[in-house]
């Protein structure tokens, strides 16, 4: 059979497959992730994701990437409270960032609000300004009683 350009399509033999060729209109960086938010983005809201997520550009209001990963790039201009599995911080971030197993706070990142994790890593270059809590999440009760002892 003849196409357009003249050349000759072989019909597949048994048992082999037809593969097709990923496109590689994006750059390596952004297939790889699940869900992207590129730099020239600003998004204002709720941003809720089930799966891996990387944010270079900028995000107002909450981030939830519950039991997922979440990368903030170095571009990334972060104006919200975060909840993730693990969170890795190049960029700025203001505001509260909560992970249930690790975040970790690269030369270039910067946070200005409280990190709730139990394990933070923070390089030599980062800056945080704020509550670091590596105590594993408290029942409300437990919450409580310390509030208590507190006042």
């Amino acid at each position: 059979m003849w196409n357009r350009d003249g050349a000759v399509e072989r019909e597949p033999t048994k048992g082999s497959q037809i593969v097709q060729p990923v496109s590689s209109a994006l750059p390596v960086e952004e297939r790889r992730v699940a869900a992207w938010v590129g730099k020239s983005v600003i998004f204002k809201g709720t941003l809720v994701s089930s799966e891996d997520t990387t944010i270079n550009g900028r995000v107002e209001g909450t981030i939830e990437v519950r039991n997922q990963g979440l990368i903030l790039g170095p571009d990334a201009d972060i104006r919200a409270d975060i909840v993730a599995k693990t969170v890795t911080i190049h960029g700025t971030v203001f505001g509260n960032v909560r992970a249930s197993a690790r975040v970790d706070i690269r030369a270039t990142g910067r946070v200005e609000g409280d990190l709730f994790s139990p394990r933070i890593v923070i390089a030599d270059g980062a800056v945080v300004c704020g509550r670091v809590d590596t105590l594993p999440e408290q029942s409300d009760a437990a919450k409580r009683r310390a509030q208590l002892a507190i006042v």
